[in-house]
């Protein structure tokens, strides 16, 4: 019965709401996760996890992360985006395509199995967790494939959290230069914000607008690997387990299903749909502050229940290169991002 794994998410929610108000620093989303992480570890609750609260934990990492995503897409008017000028906006673009590919072609190389790669790209070039967990949807990855992104991008975008202010004045960036840097550097929203903050408001406004310019990349990635997805469906499957496809965009195959996914999965929609009422429609900041709390409540909840997958001890014995992939990717997509600051 799911009713119990997502209580116990809507608890863990509430406490990680506790950490964020003693410790304003930890983003409630990191908090989220890491406690879903260490939750995973006890051993005393793992029968409990992997047994009576696993339905409602992996409906809460699956479901409750689309419905999150959808609402997420309030955040975003395409008003402020354009506000950014076309050299930020393209250089945001650049950024995030050149990680997404840098990153998955370095995991393919060093043979990462499964959807690892393709997690790892999609979580470190756009908004963290919430975007792995929403490719992992349309991919139909295993937990224990989306387990180390999650842990990967949570780490990494935590220690940017203390890196990055380390290095703003020794770079020489002005405060509204850091702020850009910091949104189109770390990878999940509330990161950017715990990061961007200690700048200034304005450089916090920056930091955000240019992060979520990030976020609205997610849907024409999910797209397109859902348009690859459907069609790789349709193909016959090799003896050795892969699709024909051409060599160099090949994916592990995944077992027979009924029907092709949609071209654009429903979710994806709902967020475009949601990005565009904030845009042409004069949302009551009422409201936008009611979907913000679902959205925050929603992405707490799938967070959590991502992070309860996550085996720290797997992760060690096996996941050495995971880790050096994911490190290469938050250096990479530092060092574009600063690039991009210094062109705008």
């Amino acid at each position: 019965m799911w009713i119990w794994g997502v209580g116990v998410a809507a608890l863990a929610t509430l406490a990680a709401w506790a950490v964020h108000a003693l410790v304003p620093g930890v983003p409630l989303l990191t908090a989220a996760v890491v406690l879903g992480i260490l939750v995973g570890q006890l051993p005393v609750l793992r029968p409990a996890v992997c047994g009576v609260l696993k339905p409602g934990l992996s409906l809460a990492a699956k479901r409750l992360m689309r419905l999150g995503v959808v609402v997420l897409g309030l955040k975003l008017s395409l008003v402020d985006i354009a506000g950014l000028g076309w050299v930020t906006i393209t250089t945001t673009v650049l950024i995030v395509v050149l990680t997404f590919f840098g990153t998955l072609w370095l995991g393919r190389r060093v043979g990462l199995p499964g959807h690892q790669p393709l997690l790892i790209a999609t979580g470190f070039a756009v908004c963290g967790a919430s975007a792995i967990g929403a490719m992992s949807g349309v991919v139909g990855a295993k937990d224990k494939e989306t387990a180390t992104p999650v842990a990967l991008v949570t780490l990494c975008g935590t220690l940017a959290i203390g890196v990055l202010p380390l290095l703003w004045h020794p770079l020489g960036l002005t405060d509204l230069q850091f702020g850009h840097w910091v949104g189109a550097g770390v990878h999940d929203v509330g990161q950017v914000v715990a990061t961007a903050q200690i700048a200034g408001s304005a450089a916090l406004a920056v930091a955000v607008v240019v992060k979520l310019t990030r976020v609205l990349m997610l849907a024409p990635l999910v797209a397109s690997v859902a348009v690859y997805e459907r069609r790789r469906a349709a193909l016959p499957v090799t003896a050795g387990g892969t699709a024909v496809a051409s060599p160099a965009v090949a994916f592990p195959a995944v077992a027979p299903v009924a029907s092709r996914p949609p071209v654009i999965p429903l979710f994806v929609a709902g967020f475009l749909a949601m990005v565009l009422i904030r845009t042409l429609v004069p949302v009551p900041p009422v409201l936008l502050d009611a979907a913000d709390l679902v959205q925050t409540v929603l992405l707490a909840m799938a967070l959590f229940g991502l992070g309860t997958a996550v085996r720290l001890t797997e992760l060690v014995r096996t996941g050495g290169r995971a880790l050096g992939v994911g490190l290469a990717s938050w250096l990479l997509i530092a060092v574009l991002a600063l690039v991009a600051v210094q062109l705008s």
